[in-house]
């Protein structure tokens, strides 16, 4: 059984900026810093201590755009790529990490390509996925697994943010 775990970035600073991650560099906030401690736990206590595990981050799997208001929404952004562009190269980006033989693997993103990601998980064909949105809080964990016998793939969990403390002062 394979099983991907699509963690959606932590806080950092693009959040609080009012930019969107991937175009811009940004660093985790303090609140980010103890998300992403928060989740390391949480995958730990998931994945079996014997199990092999892949982590896979980086640009292929970050959104298209930077600043959006509500007219740049409709028309896109200036000098990003189009929102079919992203689709395509997340869905590549997904194709990619599934060759690999791995039962248990990590997929670090941002919250606007996690669409994409579930989308091609899904199968979903590439023409459709414009039309989906799976929003997801930052920080959060989503749970993807495929069935040894019939290979059906299935969204377990979408944004599970039970492992972050919510309580915890900023």
């Amino acid at each position: 059984m394979r099983t991907l775990y699509v963690v959606t970035h932590p806080e950092a600073t693009h959040h609080v900026e009012g930019v969107v991650g991937g175009w811009h560099d940004s660093q985790l906030t303090p609140a980010g810093v103890r998300a992403a401690r928060s989740i390391a736990q949480a995958l730990r206590a998931q994945v079996p201590d014997c199990a092999g595990v892949v982590l896979f981050a980086g640009p292929a799997l970050r959104p298209a755009a930077g600043r959006r208001g509500a007219d740049e929404t409709r028309r896109g952004v200036e000098g990003a790529e189009t929102k079919a562009a992203c689709a395509q190269r997340i869905y590549a980006a997904v194709d990619e990490i599934l060759r690999s033989p791995c039962e248990h693997q990590v997929i670090v993103t941002h919250g606007g390509s996690l669409t994409f990601v579930v989308a091609s998980w899904i199968r979903m064909p590439i023409e459709s996925a414009g039309y989906a949105s799976f929003r997801a809080p930052s920080g959060s964990i989503t749970t993807l697994r495929e069935d040894d016998f019939f290979h059906n793939r299935q969204v377990v969990s979408l944004g599970d943010t039970r492992h972050l403390d919510f309580t915890e002062a900023g």
